[in-house]
């Protein structure tokens, strides 16, 4: 997130962080990047040592959840050196407490993430390769199983919901104005994503990791991409994965089923629909992240089919 949670005191994650994973860490700055969580780098002695990340467990996750998919990462690494996994803490475990969130870490590794776009057909090659290797990995024991994220209620809530005013904040009218003139629209999406969902075979599912975007893609100064952020890796369809290398125009790299590809897609908009309109529904102030979150409402109610960046 652009800016760091008001409610989460610098000194807590250090804390945390000294008490569970590294005694020497002496200082923790909030780092504003990714969307959906806060990050924090630590340092000892000056010299960056781990990256931390709070997870807020409303909606995506359960800590049970979450432990899971962190734990499943990290037996992931035997699909090869592209998996940058979190760490376990002291008492084995990858996540801990930090009020009703979760906090974890990851090795500080210096790199540059992209955009969310693949800047060219080498880079494509590297994605596709990554995910080929991690799709034959065997499945980690506990790792989550997907689930259909929305459900067909969706389109009576938004509707419920955009009746009277969004005054909690300068975004809020704006948003749900914008949802209201789509609710036909976003019904529509949904008995499609839902029937298209219901015909998926889980004999065939296997460890994807959700989001493989550049944005989530680290490269190293010794020429590694990395993978992070694995919250979101569950045992679901390979296309889960492939769908972004299919929308970047690099579909001839991977056998991926089209209706499969759809879904996916369907599901990526309207996951976003339903977080954003309870974010504008709710009290906001207007910062960074509220202006970034309502550029990504308004795009994913106008976009094309098979085109989320």
């Amino acid at each position: 997130m652009h800016e760091a949670p008001d409610d989460v005191a610098e000194a807590d994650v250090l804390d945390l962080v000294c008490r569970h994973w590294r005694a020497g860490v002496d200082e923790v700055a909030h780092v504003p990047v990714g969307f959906g969580a806060w990050h924090w780098r630590a340092t000892a002695g000056g010299e960056s040592a781990l990256f931390v990340t709070l997870d807020r467990l409303a909606g995506r996750h359960t800590a049970i959840s979450l432990e899971a998919a962190y734990r499943s990462a990290a037996d992931l690494v035997v699909a090869g050196d592209f998996v940058l996994a979190p760490l376990p803490s002291g008492d084995r475990s990858m996540t801990v407490a930090l009020g009703g969130d979760r906090l974890s870490v990851t090795p500080w590794i210096d790199g540059n993430s992209g955009d969310g776009d693949l800047p060219d057909a080498i880079a494509a090659g590297q994605t596709a390769a990554m995910l080929a290797a991690l799709h034959t990995t065997p499945v980690p024991l506990g790792l989550p199983v997907w689930r259909p994220l929305v459900d067909a209620g969706l389109p009576q809530r938004l509707a419920e919901q955009t009746r009277g005013p969004w005054d909690g904040g300068p975004y809020g009218e704006r948003a749900r104005a914008a949802l209201s003139d789509r609710v036909a629209d976003v019904s529509s999406w949904v008995g499609r994503y839902l029937d298209l969902a219901a015909r998926t075979d889980p004999a065939t599912w296997v460890a994807t990791h959700g989001e493989p975007h550049t944005r989530n893609q680290l490269r190293t100064r010794d020429g590694r991409t990395l993978l992070v952020d694995w919250e979101s890796l569950k045992l679901a369809p390979r296309e889960r994965d492939l769908r972004f290398l299919v929308e970047q125009g690099y579909g001839s790299s991977c056998r991926a089923d089209p209706s499969l590809v759809e879904m996916f897609d369907l599901e990526w908009r309207l996951d976003e629909v339903a977080q954003y309109a309870t974010w504008f529904h709710a009290p906001h102030t207007g910062t960074e992240s509220d202006r970034v979150a309502l550029g990504g409402l308004l795009h994913e109610l106008d976009r094309p089919a098979g085109r989320t960046s």
